[in-house]
């Protein structure tokens, strides 16, 4: 499944200039299925628009039945290195569980400066990567180096409010970087609109007041595509590159190749 084909023009993709990846991070919210359904239909969106998407799923965890990126990062890769799940140009949209392997690359990567700079080797046929993991794996050295502004989707009411707020507090004490909280709303009535408006203000002026931030804000409707586009096309302004290591392939992670990758990393679970 995760093999890593090479073919007649192999021996080209040296010769060809390499460049830059975006990438962004989306925060979950745990086992909010209106969430999760959100991020696949604005990721399907950018593919409409001509932009492959690749999705770690940082919940998720590799196994022999399910392989993912621990896997692609413990193993020599094959041919030109570059990974693409049916192509990178697919109508379906790729994703990948990545649980072990966003830790290896946190707290292993040979990119010190920039530990997800291993990834662009292995996805540069995709236009962007999205990360979608717990808040407490972006509290990782997991985003050094990458100018990006991880998104929140935020539920309406008071505890939407507090949870993003904690969430917004946890980024910028361990990372630095300010969010963009998108809230969900349930309905497209203009008088509920107006009412999370009001939410979002509420929480702009808290991370302004208590974080010394100044957060980007925005409401979606799940049912009206004019918004989920617009929330795609802004995942992908606020996305960051990753930068083209000196090395045109990727490097074989010692630290990763020497465990199972079934084995569980008790420091990281721990954070989760």
């Amino acid at each position: 499944m995760l093999d890593l084909h090479s073919h007649q023009g192999t021996s080209l993709h040296c010769h060809t200039p390499e460049i830059e990846l975006r990438l962004t991070a989306v925060v979950s919210q745990g086992a909010d299925g209106r969430t999760l359904e959100t991020l696949w239909q604005v990721c399907s969106h950018l593919q409409r628009l001509g932009y492959p998407v690749i999705v770690l799923d940082g919940t998720a965890e590799e196994s022999y039945e399910a392989p993912g990126l621990q896997h692609l990062l413990a193993n020599a890769p094959r041919g030109d290195g570059s990974f693409a799940m049916g192509g990178a140009h697919a109508s379906s949209l790729a994703v990948l569980p990545a649980f072990q392997g966003l830790y290896t690359l946190a707290f292993n990567s040979p990119h010190a400066a920039q530990p997800l700079q291993a990834l662009q080797p292995l996805f540069r046929q995709y236009a962007l990567i999205v990360v979608y993991a717990s808040v407490a794996t972006f509290s990782t050295p997991l985003l050094k180096g990458i100018a990006t502004t991880p998104l929140l989707l935020m539920q309406p009411g008071k505890p939407g409010i507090v949870t993003s707020y904690k969430q917004l507090k946890q980024l910028a004490i361990h990372t630095g970087l300010a969010g963009t909280v998108a809230c969900i709303a349930d309905s497209d009535a203009p008088a509920r609109r107006r009412e999370i408006d009001t939410e979002l203000d509420t929480l702009r002026q808290c991370a302004a007041r208590h974080l010394g931030q100044h957060i980007g804000t925005t409401s979606i409707y799940a049912g009206s595509a004019q918004d989920m586009q617009r929330l795609a096309l802004r995942l992908l302004e606020n996305a960051g590159t990753i930068g083209v290591p000196a090395h045109g392939v990727p490097v074989h992670l010692a630290a990763a190749s020497a465990r199972s990758p079934t084995e569980s990393y008790p420091p990281f679970h721990q954070r989760h």
